[in-house]
């Protein structure tokens, strides 16, 4: 591939070229069709090319590209005023950017000014991003080692454990970071009452809960916002990925009183909330609400989910377990994933892992029940393929990117 003649090569690159996308579908250049269950790492929520988004970006492209944000802009204020209706309660204040690991940075740094400690607990098997900061706050060792000393005063509490999170969150702890659900650590979902005992434990030492739903946000749990779940509401949430269906675009909202303690030069980001982003996140946010995608995937999560439980009743010697919350699944095997991933595209079939043994599901939203279903028959095959060969040697670590 002439990519690979020139670019550094940070990434994890698999035998096929993407040339088109429609839906939950792809296609090479060679004209092949695939169902695509990893949605650009959890991007494609609204679905590949949506036409609104399509529309709305094109139509953006003819007006104005760029405006910094020391301009007023039309496109970017009515994103704003669709947007600022539909954040949990008492997130009234934005911030704009380009990615998740922008909008973590950006958390952490609102924190830490406006609490004016430094201390900052994560949790294990956290994902928060790659930059400084954002890596800073991850847990996964493979990810920070070549890069440390990282920011200094991290700890890291066991995730779902809250009495332990009590011992560690004290008041010289700026800022509590937690994803709802977590994403790159394998998909598991906050047990009940992890995230309203955080949202107290905060509440009571005066540090900020930061909630961080780049992955589990955005229609992706059949709530807009995987809190919404457990009714809790942070001080501070983080979004990105697919919330402009596929144009770069994150964001951090807070609450008024944070807001109020941040000035003019405190943080900014010279494409954060460009036109054309906010033209495609409009569209993308009209979509979900207008088509009632949240319902769908809600009853679509749940059909799904069925079909990876009767995968793992016909072959209990390759999963191992079941879990997710709407069309945010995992299924955990009892082997490495490499094998799997790889069967996969003969299978027409773009797989997504978490780790050397979770096969990892973020399909758009506007996946069809037909699609579930072929997807249910085609890893059958796969798994009774694998199964056929016998215990098989350890197979090589598949490096996430």
């Amino acid at each position: 591939m002439s990519e690979d003649e020139h670019l550094i090569p940070v990434y994890q690159k698999f035998p096929v070229q993407i040339v088109r996308g429609s839906g939950a579908l792809v296609y090479d250049e060679k004209g092949n069709e695939y169902i695509d269950l990893a949605g650009g790492y959890g991007v494609a929520i609204v679905g590949h090319a949506n036409p609104r988004v399509s529309e709305a970006v094109a139509d953006q492209a003819k007006k104005l590209l760029i405006c910094h944000g020391s301009f007023y802009n039309d496109t970017r204020a009515r994103y704003l005023d669709l947007l600022s209706k539909n954040l949990p309660p008492n997130l009234t204040k934005l911030f704009f950017c380009n990615s998740g690991a922008e909008a973590t940075e950006a958390a952490i740094k609102f924190s830490r000014k406006v609490t004016g400690r430094q201390n900052i607990v994560a949790f294990t098997g956290s994902f928060h991003g790659k930059t400084f900061g954002a890596l800073s706050v991850t847990w996964n060792q493979k990810y920070r080692k070549p890069f440390e000393p990282l920011v200094q005063s991290v700890r890291f509490s066991p995730y779902g454990n809250i009495e332990k999170a009590r011992e560690m969150i004290d008041e010289n702890v700026a800022a509590v970071i937690v994803e709802p659900i977590q994403g790159e650590g394998g998909i598991h979902v906050s047990p009940e009452g992890f995230l309203s005992g955080l949202r107290e434990i905060t509440k009571t030492k005066g540090a900020m809960l930061v909630f961080d739903e780049v992955q589990s946000g955005f229609g992706r749990t059949g709530k807009l916002w995987a809190c919404e779940n457990w009714n809790v509401s942070p001080d501070i949430m983080t979004a990105a990925k697919g919330i402009a269906g596929g144009v770069p675009f994150g964001f951090a909202a807070t609450t008024e009183e944070i807001s109020s303690k941040l000035k003019p030069g405190d943080h900014s980001s010279t494409f954060g909330g460009n036109p054309l982003a906010c033209a495609a996140a409009m569209a993308s946010l009209e979509f979900l609400l207008d088509e009632k995608i949240l319902q769908k995937a809600i009853e679509d999560g749940s059909y799904f989910a069925a079909k990876l439980e009767w995968l793992k009743t016909k072959h209990p010697s390759i999963i191992r377990e079941v879990r997710g919350k709407g069309l945010m699944l995992a299924a955990e095997l009892k082997i490495q994933v490499r094998d799997v991933i790889m069967k996969g595209f003969e299978h027409n079939l773009i797989l997504l892992y978490a780790g050397l043994n979770i096969l990892r599901f973020l399909p758009p939203l506007v996946i069809t029940r037909d699609q579930i279903d072929k997807v249910a028959r085609e890893l059958d095959l796969i798994f009774s393929e694998i199964e056929s060969q016998g215990p098989k040697k350890q197979m090589e670590s598949v490096v996430l990117d």
